[in-house]
């Protein structure tokens, strides 16, 4: 014990004499004050690197899912592509006419992605005397009649109501009643047209479909002739040519936005079809060749159908990367755009090539290809993201600063930049 006190002692005087020869020598201080600099200098670089990328996230190698349906609500991770696929795996059983939005085949490309699921229920549709029971999930009466299987016009109204007496309406569940329009004939200055209305008289039936008769106009039978199915109304004008042009009408497009979709993901609820009209011009003729002509009327012969298109407003962002976007300087009323835009573009993968499928950990600027995309935002050349800052190669919050510079210069804002995304799925 006593020979190993010794040696400690002899130890910790070596090192003390050292340490006076040390102080002695010319440069020591020198030396030493540079030496704690070193020191000093590397303890403040690695906080401002930690302090720079303090925020960390994932990339999107898997998403959450929020699926609703039977009311429960199941929250999931998933790598499946599509809706369709996912509901496989989780087995959850689809009836034939169970209704899902979005549709089986959309992508699923973006986290806290919802998937509603609505349950057929039974529908009575009542069309004149005609009574159909059936099942639908569907979200429009329209809708529901072409579920059945029913044919429909554009001009037949549909409306729905909740059964209130299963006897008296012979009915159950929802009760969609169709209100048919009637086949009429018009000769409209020689040309033919075959219609459908809900108009009373022969009056009501030329109001409804815009035609305005001219003082020298004859119109048979009279004006004040009920309309039933297949009447024929003739609109004429003694010595005058009369040609005719058909035009197609677009169907147009409602949008409905809902909150239980996810934010830019979209649902159809309701087929639009394409309507028709005719315009009729009076032509003038001189020595066999026309030289004007006017337009006497135009007469809508088949109603357009609106498509009805649900329009997902739930935004979910996780935190991790809400807090990459604040550091980038990103407003929160931005978050949804950039985060539908970098989910779509890199998957939020800051080392994302174009082309490839992976995420890879560690990237240098020589690893980065001199074409194609990079980056979270596959930025084209991806060098080009160096005007933002020297860690562009691996940092989320860099590659953010310079998108933001992209979106506000080419597209006036982020909402710009995504609204060109949703239309071109590209920016």
């Amino acid at each position: 014990m006593q020979k190993i006190w010794r040696v400690l002692v002899g130890s910790k005087q070596v090192q003390i004499q050292r340490f006076h020869r040390w102080r002695k020598h010319p440069l020591g201080l020198p030396i030493a004050v540079f030496v704690g600099l070193l020191v000093v200098s590397g303890a403040l670089l690695s906080l401002l690197t930690h302090t720079h990328h303090s925020v960390a996230f994932h990339p999107d190698t898997s998403y959450i899912a929020i699926i609703s349906y039977d009311h429960q609500q199941q929250t999931v991770p998933t790598n499946e592509p599509t809706v369709g696929a996912l509901l496989d795996k989780l087995a959850i059983p689809l009836g034939s006419r169970d209704r899902v939005e979005p549709s089986l085949t959309t992508a699923i490309d973006q986290d806290n992605f919802r998937i509603n699921i609505y349950r057929a229920v039974p529908i009575t549709i009542t069309d004149g005397g005609a009574i159909t029971t059936t099942y639908s999930a569907a979200a429009t009466p329209r809708s529901i009649v072409a579920d059945a299987g029913l044919s429909l016009y554009a001009e037949d109204s549909v409306s729905s109501e909740p059964a209130q007496n299963l006897v008296s309406q012979q009915a159950i569940g929802e009760r969609i009643i169709i209100n048919r329009a009637v086949p009429v004939t018009l000769n409209d200055y020689g040309t033919l047209l075959t219609l459908r209305t809900h108009a009373r008289t022969v009056k009501d039936l030329l109001a409804d479909k815009g035609i305005q008769l001219k003082p020298a106009d004859t119109v048979i039978p009279a004006l004040s002739t009920p309309i039933t199915p297949n009447t024929q109304v003739f609109v004429a004008r003694k010595g005058t040519k009369i040609v005719t042009e058909t035009q197609a009408i677009p169907a147009p497009v409602q949008t409905v936005t809902d909150n239980s979709l996810s934010f830019g993901t979209s649902a159809t609820r309701q087929q639009g079809s394409v309507g028709a009209q005719v315009l009729t011009y009076q032509v003038n003729i001189v020595n066999g060749v026309e030289v004007s002509r006017t337009l006497l009327q135009t007469v809508v012969t088949v109603q357009p159908v609106p498509q009805i298109v649900a329009r997902g407003q739930a935004v979910s962002i996780p935190a991790d990367k809400q807090a990459v976007m604040a550091q980038a300087g990103i407003s929160a009323g931005d978050y949804k755009y950039v985060d539908y835009i970098a989910s779509h573009e890199g998957g939020w993968c800051p080392t994302k090539v174009q082309g490839t499928h992976n995420c890879p950990g560690y990237m240098t600027a020589a690893d980065v290809p001199s074409h194609g995309g990079y980056g979270i935002f596959q930025a084209t050349p991806g060098s080009k993201m160096a005007s933002a800052g020297s860690d562009w190669v691996t940092s989320a919050v860099t590659q953010i600063r310079w998108a933001t510079g992209y979106a506000t210069g080419r597209y006036g804002s982020w909402e710009g930049a995504y609204n060109h995304w949703t239309a071109n799925h590209n920016w």
